[in-house]
């Protein structure tokens, strides 16, 4: 891909990135925040939707709440997920207790639950706890189909 388009998650602002230059240093043209941190990023429901509808890498939500245990347990093995899936792939945690409406619309019936969206389509869903290395593996092997 010549280029390709990325929601900042802290503004939500849309990107053009230039396939030729560095992702990992991509900037915000509208905020400066980093684009890809190697880190998940928290957001809302009105930032879901545009990345969802204009980000044209693919996206993976982790859908959790505060309370649960099997989410902040995962938590640690979704940011070491993010360092090895970004800058190919968006990493974004979605806090089903804030974004009550929007897990509703999802059909979220249980927590954790990851979601891989591209093309603004569900690709792919996952629910329960997993360590990092099968955050990775799983996918990848989602993906793999459509870069073939």
């Amino acid at each position: 891909m010549s280029e390709y388009l990325v929601v900042c998650s802290s503004c939500g602002g849309v990107n053009r990135l230039p396939g030729d230059r560095r992702a990992t240093d991509a900037k915000c043209g509208k905020c400066g925040s980093k684009l890809f941190s190697g880190h998940p990023h928290n957001i809302d429901g009105s930032v879901f939707d545009r990345h969802i509808n204009r980000t044209t890498l693919p996206v993976l939500v982790d859908v959790w709440a505060p309370w649960c245990g099997p989410c902040l347990a995962m938590a640690p093995a979704y940011e070491a997920a993010a360092q090895q899936l970004e800058p190919e792939v968006v990493l974004l945690k979605l806090n089903s207790d804030d974004e009550e409406e929007v897990s509703a619309r999802l059909g979220i019936r249980s927590i954790p639950t990851m979601i891989l969206f591209q093309g603004g389509q569900e690709i792919a869903r996952m629910s329960g706890a997993m360590p990092a290395g099968q955050i990775v593996k799983w996918v990848r092997e989602r993906l793999a189909p459509a870069a073939a």
